[in-house]
């Protein structure tokens, strides 16, 4: 019972850490309290990405007639959309547990909490008490929904737990945050068929992305018949018979509104309860652990990865952390995590993913810079696709041609931000893109054109 490394949470961060340290020879325990994978893969990222192809599937079934293609499908049969993204989970579940025991990994399941810095409590379901020591222990417990203070406890009002369990499509309903996990969610019902208004305290939605890019994503949005409200924030919601009423405020007015649902997305905060950190006094702030560019904790031998430590928020920064943490207890060099090269995407209609400087960014921090940009309507396999709107915009300094930050919005984008992402962690600049040859035909020739277009060499706009 006594390990080289503990990780507290099985999640994207922890699972990866775990196998990365078995990897490399270390003893390692994994203690989860609820389901393995966590809640990326139980209860967000992979759920909700099943819930937007539907509704993606659905969106092309309705407009199928555009492709020469007649049909009257399109039913919504929800609970069957809820139990295919509840299988795909427990199969990756499945698939976590298989590669922690190929690996070797004891697996743990109970509440683990400090007794001190080298020493673990483990509390099971049916109350018996288990305690292990490490040499290193990972605090990898992810976060959970941020709460709005004085917001009843209705069966009318969920978070993304509940909204992913849905028995029947509301129809009306109301979205309070417009990150990632906001507008994807809004993206999914309107298309689903409900009366959507999407709520947001600050002047644009999607407020941590590109101006440009929330701008453009809030006409589509709007074309869609999605309500938004932006500059508003929530005063109340009050339980109406079978509805709820929200009042929201603007600068200078009020407005009430009903709804028969409401989904609350208005951050995270990380999984810090019950740890008995105090013991062991490892420092917090604002409910996350706070950690260094190495992942370290204040306490010599304690490390934290992914939403229990800090922002952004996203399971591929948190797995990046844990092989790290796994390899620096192994005694390898490793590099700082540079936030500046995590790649962000957001999966709704139209798909959003960035990396690096926004505009506004680049300004404030003195570059001299170059933009390009190309539209999707002017690439071959976009309108072939019927995915012609939204674009990629590239930001260069313009005297080294480093790739400062990039934005692009449409069908696809997700998967094509990779390229941007390769190309700063090997300090790749735009000569190397403008000589480089892309397929045709392909939606990644938007990269290239892009690139051209900031130095007026573009050919096809």
């Amino acid at each position: 019972m006594n390990f080289d490394l503990v990780i507290i949470g099985s999640g994207p961060g922890g699972y990866v850490a775990a196998i990365r340290g078995a990897q490399l020879g270390l003893k390692v325990a994994v203690i989860e309290r609820e389901a393995l994978g966590g809640i990326c893969l139980n209860w967000g990222c992979i759920p909700t990405k099943s819930f937007l192809r539907s509704a993606e599937v659905l969106k092309i079934i309705k407009g199928s007639e555009k492709y020469g293609i007649k049909s009257k499908l399109g039913d919504i049969d929800i609970r069957e959309v809820v139990k295919r993204s509840r299988s795909i989970a427990k199969k990756l579940s499945s698939g976590v547990e298989y590669l922690l025991k190929k690996n070797k990994v004891e697996i743990f399941l109970g509440e683990a909490s400090f007794k001190s810095s080298k020493s673990i409590q483990i509390k099971s379901k049916d109350n018996s008490i288990k305690e292990i020591t490490s040499k290193n222990i990972c605090i990898a417990t992810g976060g959970r929904p941020r709460e709005i203070s004085g917001v009843p406890n209705s069966s009318n009002i969920w978070f993304y737990k509940e909204a992913l369990q849905v028995d029947k499509i509301p129809s009306k309903l109301l979205v309070v945050g417009s990150g990632a996990i906001g507008v994807e969610f809004a993206s999914f019902f309107s298309q689903m068929g409900s009366d959507v208004s999407l709520l947001e305290s600050k002047p644009t939605i999607l407020p941590n992305e590109d101006l440009e890019v929330s701008n453009f994503v809030e006409k589509q949005f709007l074309k869609r018949g999605i309500k938004v409200y932006k500059n508003h924030s929530l005063l109340s919601l009050k339980e109406k018979g079978s509805l709820f009423e929200a009042e929201l405020k603007s600068e200078n007015k009020t407005l009430s509104l009903e709804f028969e649902k409401a989904i609350l997305a208005i951050g995270i905060i990380g999984n810090i309860e019950n740890l008995n950190l105090e013991n062991i006094n490892i420092n917090c702030s604002n409910g996350s652990i706070v950690v260094d560019e190495y992942c370290k904790t204040n306490v010599d031998n304690i490390y934290a990865i992914g939403d229990v430590a800090s922002p952004p928020w996203l399971a591929h920064k948190a797995s990046h952390e844990g092989i790290s943490v796994a390899e620096q207890i192994a005694g390898m060099n490793v590099h700082p995590i540079k936030k500046d090269r995590i790649p962000s995407c957001t999966y709704c209609d139209p798909e959003v993913a960035s990396i690096g400087l926004t505009e506004k960014e680049a300004i404030e921090n003195g570059f001299d810079f170059k933009i390009g940009m190309f539209p999707f309507s002017a690439n071959g396999k976009a309108m072939a696709m019927g995915y012609e709107d939204g674009f990629v915009k590239t930001i260069i300094q313009k005297d080294t041609g480093e790739f400062l930050g990039v934005h692009m919005v449409g069908m696809g984008v997700t998967e094509l931000i990779h390229n941007y992402a390769l190309a700063k962690e090997a300090e790749i600049i735009k000569e190397n893109v403008e000589n480089t040859i892309f397929p045709h035909p392909t939606l990644s020739e938007a990269i290239h054109e892009s690139v051209l277009k900031a130095s007026d060499r573009e050919l096809h706009i």
